[in-house]
This record gives structure tokens, C-alpha cells and sequence, in this order.
């Protein structure tokens, strides 16, 4: 199974998602990402969100083409069906 620093690894220099001052603006630590393979093989990343230590919600993002393509889902509830659906 792919892992969060296999991904982490193989994005695109110009991307900005695993910065050190991206993830510390929305409280977030590369440990925090979980890795999650649908039914149909995509994969997704998903992790909490936070402004001013208050949870705001979920990144959501489907990893294809060494890219990452976020996914404009915001609870964990919706994000685990999205990926039992697809």
C-alpha cells in the first residue's frame, strides 16, 4: 500500500501541500494524513483541519497522476462515503 511520504515524495516540486508553513497554517503534521484505496483502486488523503486550534473541517484530495486534486468535502462522514462509493 502507498503511504503518505510515498506520496508526500513523488509530488511535483512547484506543490505547495507538504510545506512546513502550509501545513502549520491549517494545524496540521504529515503524520496526521491518512491514506484510504477505494473499491475502484483511487486514492485519497484526508486529514483534520484547523484554524486557531478550533477543527474547521477535513483536506480531502484524490492522489493521481503524482498530483493531488483536492475534493471539496469538509466532514469525515462525507469524505469515508465519497470513498466507498468511488
Amino acid at each position: 500500500m502507498i503511504t503518505i511520504y510515498d506520496i508526500k515524495n513523488s509530488l511535483n516540486e512547484s506543490s505547495h501541500f507538504f510545506d512546513r508553513d502550509t501545513m502549520k497554517f491549517f494545524g496540521q503534521t504529515i503524520k496526521d494524513f491518512k491514506v484510504k484505496k477505494s473499491p475502484l483502486g483511487r486514492i485519497f488523503i484526508y486529514a483534520p483541519s484547523y484554524w486557531d486550534g478550533k477543527l474547521m473541517g477535513f483536506t480531502f484530495s484524490e492522489f493521481i497522476d503524482n498530483k493531488l486534486q483536492n475534493i471539496p468535502l469538509n466532514t469525515l462522514i462525507d469524505i469515508e462515503e465519497f470513498i466507498k462509493e468511488n
